[in-house]
């Protein structure tokens, strides 16, 4: 039986596949179940193996990797499996994209192994966001681009989740949170909890967005 944290790789290039696997399967706490070589493919594969974390190449053929993970986040019954987006380029156009298809994050594919092997682990853990610097010009370069949907409404917070909030869209882990604002990490996750639940978000990379979205987070000028 499959033990750990079950991973799917999708990524058209075989080499890159063949030494993810290598990667993944390297660290006892992770295990590859299968590969995927198209969209489609990915698709299908999550649908029949309910992968606990998909590394989802953007750009692939037969079906990329947006339309790929839209499918797999508007399945109801794939509601556990997780999207971690690969891209080779910070400001790639199509990674913001990935993030409102529900994607849970993104890594460049030029980070470090050890990276790779926490942002896989904090994706499952529901802690994975992206790298504070990697979020900044994110944020900077697509903030000011009309939203494709309306922003999200956060009257509905409370001062305290408001204020979660601005802490999660800086790229804050829970612990953090805790530790600035001095209450425990069980307090934190039933915050993240409510948070999810007012804003009907799958998960922190939506949080994100919405706080961006709807103006509590503005880009960061140097």
């Amino acid at each position: 039986m499959t033990a750990g944290i079950r991973v799917l790789i999708a990524d058209d290039q075989p080499l890159l596949r063949h030494s993810l696997a290598i990667l993944v399967d390297g660290d006892p706490a992770l295990s590859t179940v299968a590969q995927a070589a198209t969209g489609t493919e990915a698709v299908c594969l999550t649908r029949q193996l309910r992968p606990d974390v998909i590394l989802m190449d953007i750009r692939m053929p037969g079906g990329d990797g947006i339309e790929a993970t839209r499918e797999i986040t508007a399945d109801p019954g794939l509601a556990a499996s997780r999207v971690l987006v690969l891209s080779m380029y910070e400001l790639d156009e199509y990674v913001f994209g990935a993030l409102r298809a529900g994607a849970s994050g993104f890594l460049l594919k030029d980070a470090h192994p050890s990276e790779l092997l926490d942002a896989v682990r904090r994706t499952h853990a529901g802690e994975s966001l992206f790298a504070p610097a990697i979020l900044t010009r994110l944020v900077d370069h697509y903030v000011s681009r009309p939203a494709a949907v309306p922003a999200a409404d956060l009257r509905v917070l409370t001062d305290r989740e408001t204020e979660l909030l601005l802490l999660i869209a800086r790229g804050l882990a829970n612990q953090e949170i805790a530790a600035t604002l001095a209450i425990s990490i069980k307090t934190v996750k039933t915050h993240v909890g409510s948070l999810l639940a007012k804003l009907h978000a799958r998960d922190r990379a939506q949080l994100v967005i919405a706080a961006y979205e709807s103006g509590l987070v503005g880009p960061r000028r140097h």
